[in-house]
Formats: structure tokens, C-alpha cells, sequence
């Protein structure tokens, strides 16, 4: 039994390189993908910029996620590209070629593009020049986005460990285990830094708080308790970011729930069933779920209650779903980009930025919506206003 096991890690461990999503574990075109409903636009999204970011993530779910600032956005491909953009114009200020396999970036904070590598490194460079300032050992390839904050770097890499870095020298502050179960996703959660602290999902549903300065624990909190006849019935791993708003850390699991935690506590607050790898949104008043099958789900931000689901865009792999102008914003595994009535739920404009998957989350700064395409689309969206009839 314990071979079985063994072997059955090894396929969900080693050969998801190219199928983090786990609908796909057994096999692609199990399900047939959702055709797309006709549908006329009720608001006009319009393509202020496009920018060819490179080689995007080489057929990979990686976290290659921009990193967007007030000024500029940083990009990244799987090659080792790195380009800052102009925000506002999409125009680059410079780019790099680090020669690396990158697979978690770009990072950003302290006045410094945080990179993480397939090679178990992580990269820091200069935001103003692209120099590299720093390099240093991590203990496994790093899947998702470090962060930096209080002058600490800190990467979350793939064996489940954090490991935090000084941010001016590049050396080792301190590193955080976690005993990661016999399965697990593809996938680390990304870090979130509040208060002097540092908040990160981790496998089997758990949801740590560390000192940034320290490392030392504030608290641990099972977010949800796996259970399940088999190991992979008991994957219920937090690969997305937490959200924190207002002193609520909001978080989901695969195969768990999502549930709202107490930021200085960990205390659960409420937790509703769901099964989701992907971070949340919140538009105050509600949190917005894509589930692990591509429903979109509405629950009230207080209580947890469902207020809404729409199941038409099931099987199409959506990306974790964004807030835009008092819309729900969601990218599917054929380039759209779908717009809903956040209060609703009603389908109200969908674009098309490119042929290939979104899988990154689409990140909103300063009124306008950044997407990038697997295969290296990024596009700038902006919203000029609703359509009249």
C-alpha cells in the first residue's frame, strides 16, 4: 500500500508540471469544455494596450502573475525575461534576460522585482534599473510570487517551506517547516504581508501567521480538516493568496471550504463548503469563489451564505476571478475575459485578449485591469461605460 502511494505521488507530484489544475490529474477531455452562450455586451471593455511579455509560461500553470505598481508593471516569462512597463501607456522602460527558469514571479516591494526559479533560487532585482541587487538558495522550486515587506524577501517554495531573506543583503533571515502530507497540489500558496506579519496557505488546509521580522509563529489554524478514505480524497491544500481586508483573512481550499479567519487570531469566523485552488475576491460586501469545477459563486462577506452561483463557464478552467469597476471579472482557458453584475451574477460583457488560457489572476490598479495570457498576452483593459439601448 505504502508503494501505491509512493507512486501515486509521484505521478500527482512530479508529472502535474504540466496540469496543476486538478481536474485534468486523469486525463484532458474528460469533460467537454462549455460552449460560450451568445451574448450582447450591456458595457464596452476596451484594449488600451497590449504588450507581448515573451514566452509566457511555456505551456505551465506557473505563477506569473504582474506585478503592477502606480507607475509600472512588471512582467515575466518561464525563459527568464523580465520587462517593467509604463503602466499607463504599456510602453517598456527596460527588460532583462536572466537566463533562468522562472516559475514564480515577478514579486514586488522594498524597490525591488522578486523573482522564484525552477533551479530552487530566488532573484531579486533593482525596479528602477532591472540590475541585479541579490541571488540566494532556497530549498526547492519556488511556484509562487515571494514578497517583500519590513526590509524581509520572503519565498513560500514547493516542499512547503517559508524561507525569509534580508532584503538589502540577500541573506538568510530565517526558514519556517511545515510536514507536508503523502499528497499534495502542484502548487504553494502565495505569501500576504500585514501588520509586521506574514500570512500563507499551506498544504493539508492550513493557514500559518509568522513575525516577519522572527519567523517566529503567531498562530496556526486548520482551515479545514482533511478527511477521506484515500490520500487523494485528504489533498485539501490552500494554493491561493489570503485575502485580507479590514482585519478578516478570507481563504479557500481544494476540496475544503472557503472560510473567514480572524487576522490577529486565526479564529474561524465562518467557513462555507466549497472546493476551490484558487484565491478569492471581495467587493465588501460579498466574497467571489471560481470553484474547482468553474462555477462562479457569491457568499455575503459577514455570514458565508450563498447569495448567487452561475455554472455556465464549467469545465472552462477559469482564472481566480478579480473586482473591476463594480464587476466580477473572471478569465477562461480560451483567452476571455467575462464580465458579470457583482450584485447579480448576470453575464454582462466578455473580450477576448488572445487564444491561449488565462490562468493568472487578473490584477485592478488605478482603474484599469491587467490580463495576462498564458502564452505571454498581457493586455490593459479599461472600462469607458455602459452601453446604451
Amino acid at each position: 500500500m505504502r508503494l501505491l502511494l509512493t507512486l501515486l505521488a509521484m505521478l500527482v507530484l512530479g508529472g502535474c508540471g504540466t496540469m496543476a489544475d486538478p481536474t485534468t490529474w486523469f486525463g484532458e477531455g474528460a469533460e467537454k469544455i462549455a460552449e460560450l452562450k451568445p451574448l450582447e455586451n450591456r458595457i464596452e471593455p476596451e484594449i488600451a494596450w497590449r504588450y507581448d511579455t515573451g514566452s509566457g509560461t511555456g505551456g505551465l500553470r506557473l505563477g506569473l502573475v504582474p506585478a503592477v505598481t502606480d507607475e509600472r508593471v512588471f512582467v515575466a516569462d518561464r525563459s527568464g525575461r523580465v520587462s517593467a512597463l509604463d503602466s499607463a501607456s504599456g510602453e517598456q522602460i527596460w527588460q532583462v534576460e536572466t537566463g533562468l527558469t522562472i516559475s514564480g514571479a515577478p514579486g514586488y516591494g522594498e524597490g525591488l522585482v522578486l523573482l522564484g526559479t525552477e533551479e530552487a533560487m530566488v532573484v531579486v532585482l533593482d525596479a528602477a534599473t532591472g540590475e541585479e541587487r541579490w541571488r540566494n538558495k532556497a530549498s526547492s522550486e519556488v511556484l509562487a510570487t515571494p514578497v517583500a515587506a519590513e526590509g524581509v524577501v520572503i519565498a513560500h517554495t514547493l516542499d512547503d517551506k517559508l524561507i525569509a531573506y534580508d532584503a538589502g543583503s540577500g541573506n538568510f533571515l530565517w526558514r519556517y517547516d511545515h510536514q507536508m502530507p503523502v499528497l499534495t497540489l502542484r502548487g504553494s500558496g502565495v505569501p500576504a504581508t500585514s501588520r509586521s506579519a506574514v500570512l500563507c496557505g499551506l498544504s493539508g488546509g492550513r493557514l500559518v501567521s509568522l513575525d516577519i521580522e522572527t519567523g517566529r509563529s503567531l498562530w496556526e489554524a486548520a482551515v479545514v480538516i482533511p478527511s477521506g478514505r484515500s490520500e487523494l480524497e485528504r489533498v485539501t491544500d490552500i494554493d491561493g493568496e489570503p485575502l485580507i481586508i479590514d482585519g478578516t483573512v478570507y481563504v479557500a481550499t481544494y476540496q475544503g471550504v472557503v472560510a473567514a479567519l480572524g487576522e490577529t487570531t486565526g479564529r474561524t469566523l465562518w467557513s462555507t463548503k466549497l472546493s476551490s485552488y484558487n484565491k478569492v475576491a471581495i467587493d465588501w460586501q460579498r466574497v467571489f469563489v471560481a470553484d474547482a469545477d468553474g462555477a462562479l459563486i457569491a457568499l455575503d462577506a459577514d455570514t458565508g451564505e450563498r447569495q448567487w452561483s452561475y455554472d455556465d463557464l464549467r469545465t472552462r478552467k477559469l482564472s481566480p476571478p478579480a473586482v473591476f469597476g463594480g464587476y466580477l471579472v473572471v478569465g477562461d482557458l480560451e483567452g476571455y475575459v467575462h464580465f458579470f453584475d457583482a450584485e447579480s451574477g448576470r453575464p454582462v460583457a466578455r473580450i477576448r485578449i488572445g487564444d491561449d488560457p488565462i490562468t493568472a489572476p487578473p490584477v485592478v490598479l488605478n482603474g484599469a485591469l491587467y490580463v495576462l495570457g498564458d502564452g505571454g498576452e498581457l493586455a490593459a483593459i479599461h472600462l469607458p461605460g455602459p452601453k446604451s439601448f
